[in-house]
């Protein structure tokens, strides 16, 4: 097993967890509910769920589920919804029913969701009243019996707020509200869980080929949660944080730490429906009086560039952390200068529930790397030759440890090449360590380009096209080029009023990139597509090109 040289640059921070310390995620999240039972957990719509009010809810929903579902341990159950209050009752049911959730992103397309689905096996799905138009279209192609619809108001004091309506097609619907509503049993039978029993299917992002179901146990998500909060120590106040949730809670990322690992922590947590709503996340802000954020570059560079950001009270702000893509360093700067907080940037995937590595909480300036591997977590590098590479050499990220998935669900051969033969998962990243044990990410093996026979990475070409004035954001492809073999090309966003030339960019990339690194080509466009939760499509780009 490699040897974690990074333990020295802990400080406090213990080289290992159990991973054991709960024997479910259920038993933990029952102990926050028992501990905080008058806090409030949730803050949706400005109003309030107690830790004791999920603690019912959840439990009817699970009754629910055994008494006239019939559900059963291990059965899979698909949750379809935005930051709604229902997203964690609902969870919470599932979980003390003792089946598997299955975490589906409300703006999948029929052919996305009917996927999923099938290759799940899902017989109940748990939805959001403004999805059901795209479950309609692929239901009678599932195995998918039982329909659940959610509005923004189910399990809220105040129920009656505005829903869409439920596709007509979609006939024998159940509305999660009754089942909510007062005076249901909440008598549910407790099943024995272990930490190899199934919590999660995560399916991956598809970024790279089909979406496969990572199988995520719960000493998976027990052990993360561990880790975290054995890294994040110093900064964490039990019983009085408040985080604000605008990352999807269907995403690995905000479902780990936002939400199992703050509501164990007796966090108040403001949901926050659409993200997009930048006006309105920033009331949010000024309302919560938040002590805790976690978002991805994109969220974090719309933020950083928006007036009323400044208006926030920021003192309570004690941590600011960011993953599922790179931070560019002028969008941490730009934060830093407002809240005066640096971003904590960290790595990980759906398979590895998800972080394997943070920056730790005490660093001065913006590191520009991922930080270090968390406790109890095995990271190597491979290079092209199949050997673990030398320090400061990069190589293939290979991660070994209590929170890397057992494997994608009934993939064998996909499983096989997944993982070397001693057991470490291939995350398919390029990354490279620094003497101090920081891992900083290169980039994807299928993003690199290849001009002239010479590697280039696109996180460092647009790092640096970040930082020239006028440039909003920007993604780098490579092109086919009879020349070169390939071709840089560079699309990028202009900042609101400013006057930005192709000619402008280049030539600021001329000053900090070596030739072959230059884009060939810069094309400034409105917009960059993007997922869901903010991660640039690249092979969206490669399309246009």
């Amino acid at each position: 097993m490699a040897q974690r040289h990074w333990l020295a640059s802990y400080g406090k921070v213990p080289h290992d967890i159990n991973p054991d310390a709960y024997s479910s995620v259920v038993q933990m999240l029952e102990q926050a509910m028992k501990q905080y039972a008058d806090k409030t957990a949730f803050v949706s719509f400005g109003q309030r769920l107690s830790f004791a009010d999920v603690d019912r809810l959840s439990a009817q929903f699970a009754s629910y589920l055994q008494r006239e579902l019939g559900v059963k341990k291990g059965d899979r159950i698909a949750v379809m919804m935005p930051n709604l209050a229902a997203f964690p009752i609902v969870f919470f049911g599932i979980v003390r029913a003792g089946a598997v959730q299955v975490n589906v992103n409300p703006l999948y397309t029929p052919r996305e969701l009917g996927h999923q689905l099938n290759d799940a096996g899902v017989k109940t799905v748990v939805i959001f009243n403004g999805s059901t138009a795209t479950l309609a279209e692929i239901v009678k192609d599932t195995p998918v019996t039982t329909i659940i619809t959610a509005g923004p108001g189910d399990g809220l004091p105040n129920s009656a707020l505005p829903a869409p309506a439920i596709d007509a097609r979609l006939t024998g619907t159940v509305a999660l509200g009754t089942i909510l509503s007062e005076g249901k049993p909440t008598d549910y039978v407790a099943p024995t869980l272990t930490g190899d029993d199934l919590l999660f299917l995560q399916y991956t992002g598809g970024t790279t080929g089909l979406s496969k179901g990572a199988c995520l146990s719960h000493r998976n998500l027990v052990a993360n949660t561990e880790q975290y909060k054995a890294f994040m120590q110093e900064t964490l106040r039990p019983g009085e944080d408040v985080i604000v949730t605008a990352l999807p809670l269907y995403h690995i990322f905000a479902l780990m730490v936002n939400l199992i690992t703050y509501f164990s922590l007796g966090a108040e947590n403001w949901l926050v429906a659409n993200p997009r709503d930048i006006d309105g996340l920033i009331q949010t802000f000024k309302d919560s009086k938040i002590s805790v954020f976690a978002g991805v570059n994109t969220l974090y560079a719309g933020l950083a560039a928006h007036p009323k950001l400044k208006e926030v009270d920021w003192s309570h702000l004690r941590l600011s952390v960011g993953g599922g893509s790179a931070v560019i360093p002028a969008t941490s700067k730009r934060w830093q200068e407002v809240t005066g907080k640096l971003i904590l940037e960290g790595y990980g995937l759906s398979e590895t529930s998800p972080v394997l590595s943070l920056n730790v909480p005490f660093i001065k300036e913006f590191s520009g790397t991922t930080g270090l591997p968390f406790p109890s977590t095995h990271i190597k590098l491979i290079n092209a030759d199949g050997n673990e590479a030398a320090l400061g050499e990069s190589g293939e990220i290979c991660a070994k440890g209590p929170q890397v998935m057992s494997g994608y669900w009934e993939k064998p051969e996909v499983n096989a090449a997944a993982f070397t033969e001693d057991g470490y998962f291939r995350t398919g990243d390029v990354g490279v360590f620094d003497e101090r044990g920081n891992l900083k990410i290169v980039d994807r093996i299928k993003d690199m380009i290849i001009v002239s026979g010479f590697n280039v990475y696109p996180n460092e070409i647009e790092a640096v096209a970040t930082s020239c004035p006028g440039v909003a954001e920007c993604a780098c492809i490579g092109a086919p080029d009879a020349k070169t073999g390939e071709a840089i090309q560079l699309f990028v966003v202009a900042s609101p009023g400013a006057t930005l030339t192709e000619a402008d960019v280049i030539a600021h990339c001329r000053t900090a990139l070596t030739g072959y690194k230059v884009p060939k080509v810069v094309r400034i466009i409105e917009a960059l597509p993007k997922s869901t939760v903010g991660k640039i499509l690249r092979r969206e780009l490669r399309g246009v090109a």
